[in-house]
C-alpha cells in the first residue's frame, strides 16, 4: 500500500478502502501546508486549511474520476477551501517575520543582504494579487507543470504561460518599488 501510486490510493478510498488516505496526508500535507503558507502568510490559517484539504478529500471521494491526476484534484480541492475561507471573511495577516539564526563567519554581510532581498521578495509577493501569487507559488513552489496547473483552471496551456509571465513581470515591478523606496 506505500508504494502504491497517489491515484489507486484515491480509487481505493473511493470504493470504502480508507487505509490510504493516510498515506495520501503523509506524501501531500507539507507540500499543501507550503502552498497555503505562501498564499496566506499566516502560519495557523495554513494548518486549518491543510486539515480542512484532507476532510474534504475523505468527504468528496467519491467524486474522484478515473484518470484524474490527482495532484490535479487535490489542488482543485485546496483553492476551493481557500476561496471558501475568503469568502467567510478571514484576514489574511502579514507576514511573519521569523528569527533566523544569523551566524558570525566572513559572509555576514552577505547573508543580510540575501535576508533583506528574500524579505522583500516576501512582501512583493504578498502584495500580488491572489490569483498571480497563486500561479507564482503553484509553478515556483509547487513544481506544477503548465499543463497540471491548465487542468486545474480550466484553461489552456498557452493561457496559463501568458497569466504566468505577467505575474512576474508584476512581481519584479513591485520588487524593484520596494527596493527603491528601502533606498530613498
Amino acid at each position: 500500500m506505500l508504494s502504491a501510486p497517489d491515484e489507486q490510493l484515491m480509487r481505493d478510498a473511493r470504493d470504502g478502502d480508507l487505509r490510504g488516505v493516510g498515506v495520501l496526508f503523509e506524501r501531500h500535507h507539507a507540500r499543501l501546508f507550503n502552498y497555503y503558507l505562501r498564499m496566506t502568510c499566516d502560519r495557523a490559517s495554513a494548518e486549518d486549511l491543510v486539515q480542512e484539504v484532507f476532510f474534504r478529500v475523505l468527504r468528496s471521494r467519491q467524486t474522484y474520476k478515473d484518470g484524474t491526476p490527482f495532484l490535479v484534484w487535490l489542488y482543485a480541492i485546496a483553492r476551493n477551501a481557500r476561496i471558501d475561507q475568503v469568502r467567510k471573511g478571514r484576514r489574511e495577516v502579514a507576514l511573519e517575520n521569523e528569527e533566523t539564526h544569523r551566524d558570525s563567519r566572513p559572509c555576514a554581510d552577505e547573508a543580510v543582504m540575501a535576508g533583506e532581498e528574500t524579505e522583500l521578495l516576501k512582501r512583493a509577493m504578498a502584495a500580488l494579487p491572489e490569483d498571480k501569487r497563486e500561479l507564482l507559488v503553484l509553478t515556483r513552489y509547487e513544481n506544477m507543470k503548465y499543463e497540471q496547473i491548465a487542468k486545474l483552471l480550466g484553461c489552456e496551456v498557452g493561457t496559463v504561460k501568458v497569466r504566468i509571465h505577467r505575474a512576474v513581470r508584476e512581481l519584479r515591478e513591485k520588487y524593484e518599488r520596494l527596493a527603491r523606496s528601502r533606498v530613498a
